[in-house]
């Protein structure tokens, strides 16, 4: 039973001479959350649109759900939110849907199903263009959910959000999860760390840290994963790493401290491993 919903080896993309993702390597469990967390411009989107097949891709490979990303048929097996709203403003929400269950040949029943499950059967009547910021963008996700997908790559789906809609939407993700689907979800806001399974850190195109939210607080000794992140960030500044040059698996980056033995298990000098729809 294949284990892995998306693995990349040797990905790299570039933009006319700059290369923006370098030689990266990357595995995402099936039916796990996997944030994918850095600041703006350490290329969340550029691996996300890798993943899902809309990217130039300069060499490497990226196989998602045993399929070359981009495939035809993973058209119906991966949902993916961009991180603008993709919806019609003069459509109504409810239309919006059932366009998109058309076009991704979903039932028709399933856009019910996601106006309820994204909270929004209230708007289902509603023109796009009256719906607020995080209104639409649950929009977005809840058509990226049609047809119960395998795999959901969303990016920074939370943007936008109060709090509480916030904490409900990372529910929704906990439940899609344990259904049995793949979320990987991009986010500079680092506190919603700890409601992933596994965290990848991303600092100017590489993968600097590969671990999970006990690991990172543990191996860090910090008292939050926005403190953490600083501290894994100050260390990859320290090691003069040449931007871009692969990725760095945080159970060897934090090797002296999650793994206690006081070395790196790593060598940083060399090239690591990086990674990186309905379309």
């Amino acid at each position: 039973m294949m284990n892995k919903s998306v693995e990349a080896r040797g990905l790299t993309i570039r933009r006319g001479r700059r290369t923006v993702i370098d030689s990266l390597d990357l595995d995402v469990p099936r039916g796990a959350i996997v944030g994918l967390l850095g600041p703006s411009g350490s290329g969340k989107t550029t691996l996300m649109r890798a993943v899902v097949g809309v990217q130039i891709v300069a060499s490497g490979r990226v196989q998602v759900l045993g399929r070359p990303a981009g495939s035809a048929d993973l058209r119906h097996r991966v949902g993916y939110m961009t991180q603008s709203a993709s919806i019609y403003e003069d459509l109504s929400v409810r239309a919006n849907l059932r366009y998109f269950a058309r076009v991704q040949g979903a039932p028709k029943a399933d856009v019910d199903r996601v106006l309820e499950r994204t909270d929004l059967i209230g708007q289902g009547d509603q023109l796009a263009r009256t719906l607020s910021g995080g209104q639409a963008n649950r929009v977005s996700l809840a058509a990226a959910m049609l047809g119960s997908p395998d795999l959901l790559v969303l990016d920074e789906p939370t943007v936008g959000l109060d709090p509480v809609l916030r904490n409900d939407l990372w529910d929704l993700f906990r439940g899609l999860a344990e259904e049995g689907a793949t979320l990987l979800v991009s986010s500079h806001v680092m506190d919603e760390a700890t409601r992933c399974d596994r965290l990848l850190l991303m600092r100017e195109g590489a993968i600097i840290a590969d671990t999970t939210p006990h690991d990172l607080l543990a191996g860090t000794g910090a008292a939050s994963a926005e403190e953490a992140f600083l501290d894994i960030i100050e260390k990859d500044t320290a090691d003069e790493r040449p931007a871009g040059h692969g990725r760095l698996s945080g159970t060897h980056l934090l090797s002296r401290d999650v793994n206690g033995n006081g070395r790196s298990s790593h060598d940083r000098r060399g090239r690591g491993t990086t990674k990186g729809g309905r379309r």
